[in-house]
């Protein structure tokens, strides 16, 4: 089925998000299914519009319109500032990463994030990004709430190796299906060298108190020489009180009540 122009402008989007070293011309008439032409001129209207510029190497880059777009979308719905008093006391407490993530239809994305860690190993990643679902305690938190044919049904479509796996990334639907278990019984995941050599996380999900629905996670992450198996045991009460506590903060803000009125 042939792209809509629209489609197209979005992909394109997609593509600079996702080649933050920049978009090669080729690179970009290629995963558009049009001629270079029509992506040039394609890739010239976002220029125009700001929302993309050339390189000296004449590769494409996304600027920050589009991120301030967002950011604005997101302060404009008071999410982030509901959730904020919630994420710097866990942060506080655990003196690791804590983000919060949304549901966007298949995807995790992280939207917030407090630094609690000061001094020595930092984990710090991009915000905006999509949890691997496999192999990130956010995703498998999510995952755990699913329909069981749902959630492998999504990881199969997303992969089960995330780009930089761990030492302990599943490596078959079993594994994730055995993680998933867990993460059930216990009302939280955790993932241990699995997304990411060194890095330690544990997630649990936020739900709307009407309808209980899960709204996204909330998480903890860092270094493994930190978050040890005991320690993230440890960290786990915190991280449900603070789930409760997010459930009715997060749950008011206009981008929820848009989808779970």
């Amino acid at each position: 089925m042939p792209f809509t122009h629209t489609e197209r402008c979005l992909r394109a989007l997609e593509l600079l998000a996702e080649n933050p070293v920049g978009l090669a011309l080729a690179h970009a008439t290629e995963a558009l299914e049009m001629p270079k032409s029509g992506a040039h001129r394609l890739l010239a209207d976002l220029m125009r519009m700001g929302y993309a510029a050339q390189d000296g190497a004449a590769n494409y880059h996304l600027t920050p319109r589009l991120v301030s777009l967002a950011l604005r979308h997101l302060g404009a719905l008071g999410t982030v500032d509901a959730a904020q008093p919630v994420l710097d006391a866990l942060a506080a407490q655990s003196g690791e990463l804590v983000r919060l993530s949304v549901t966007d239809g298949t995807r995790q994305i992280w939207v917030a994030k407090a630094q609690g860690a000061r001094s020595g190993l930092i984990y710090d990643p991009q915000m905006g990004d999509a949890a691997h679902l496999a192999s990130m305690a956010t995703g498998l938190a999510w995952l755990a709430t699913l329909p069981h044919a749902q959630a492998l049904a999504l990881v199969a479509e997303q992969g089960l190796q995330p780009r930089d796996p761990g030492a302990n990334a599943p490596k078959s639907l079993a594994e994730v299906e055995a993680r998933l278990q867990q993460a059930r019984a216990q009302g939280y995941a955790t993932a241990i060298d699995a997304s990411a050599p060194g890095m330690s996380a544990i997630a649990a999900p936020i739900r709307h108190p009407g309808s209980g629905a899960v709204l996204g996670t909330v998480s903890i992450g860092g270094p493994s020489i930190r978050l040890t198996p005991d320690r993230l045991a440890a960290l786990a009460p915190a991280l449900l009180d603070a789930a409760r506590a997010l459930c009715d903060r997060v749950a008011g803000s206009g981008y929820f009540t848009a989808i779970h009125p």
